[in-house]
């Protein structure tokens, strides 16, 4: 069944309609017509699954037929993500959403090569939040994740946000396997982590002096294999993980 994403207060009530972009995909790329049903997600854990009542030049008019309401994940996951070249933090961000990140914190680090001018930046937010729509829709994962302005790692380090479990993936011989970490904070505290972060190095990594920093702020270095990993497979090996050890409520029960 086809998705589609509106805001909540655009969703509110039992009667609605598709307008802007969501119209234009429904009625000139997948031809939807009046009485197809339809699911529309808003971003904040609503499904609503809609018929549609009407369409018009530029309006698709629905109703609800049914809401339904699904909790966010067991744990929230804050990806820091140091800024790859080109357009691959775009490919990261789509597939972040796709494996349920909770937040996205793309990193000015000093090994990264892009440089972002305000203007810039404004333009990127904007194309990461269509990415971030389009792979909702794509997934039917009903909650948005939030992405933040680029900011330094000094910076963010400087907000002293606190995390359960922070992580950060590391080439150096200290790194441990991800799931001694994990089973350490369930010996401890008899359940998962509710909150974890995971640093994601741009290419080359972070710095010597951004990894020290990192890491006495708490971050515990988790290795990924033998191999080194291009900056964006590391981000999906990463959350693939995470996703498979503490994403699935059944987890707890086992416990």
């Amino acid at each position: 069944m086809h998705r589609f994403y509106l805001p909540p207060d655009a969703c509110n009530t039992s009667s609605f309609a598709l307008t802007g972009r969501e119209a234009h995909h429904a009625m000139h790329v997948l031809r939807i017509q009046r009485g197809e049903r339809l699911v529309v997600l808003d971003g904040i854990g609503g499904e609503l699954l809609c018929d549609v009542r009407a369409l018009s030049r530029d309006r698709v008019s629905l109703a609800v037929v049914r809401k339904k309401f699904i909790p966010p994940l067991p744990c929230r996951v804050t990806l820091l993500q140091g800024i790859p070249k080109g357009k691959i933090l775009e490919a990261i961000i789509q597939k972040a959403t796709e494996l349920g990140v909770h937040r996205i914190v793309p990193l000015l680090s000093e090994r990264t090569t892009a440089h972002l001018e305000p203007k810039d930046a404004t333009a990127k937010a904007g194309k990461w939040r269509l990415t971030v729509i389009e792979a909702i829709k794509q997934s039917g994962n009903t909650w948005l994740p939030q992405i933040e302005a680029p900011i330094t790692p000094p910076d963010f380090l400087g907000r002293r946000e606190e995390f359960e479990l922070p992580l950060i993936a590391s080439l150096q011989p200290d790194g441990r396997h991800p799931g001694e970490h994990f089973q350490a904070f369930r010996d401890q505290h008899g359940r998962n982590p509710k909150s974890v972060c995971i640093w994601v190095g741009p290419e080359g990594d972070f710095a010597p002096m951004e990894m020290d920093a990192i890491q006495t702020a708490g971050a515990r270095p988790i290795t990924l294999g033998p191999l080194v990993l291009r900056s964006e497979t590391a981000a999906i090996y990463c959350l693939s993980v995470l996703n498979c050890e503490l994403q699935s409520p059944s987890l707890e029960s086992k416990l």
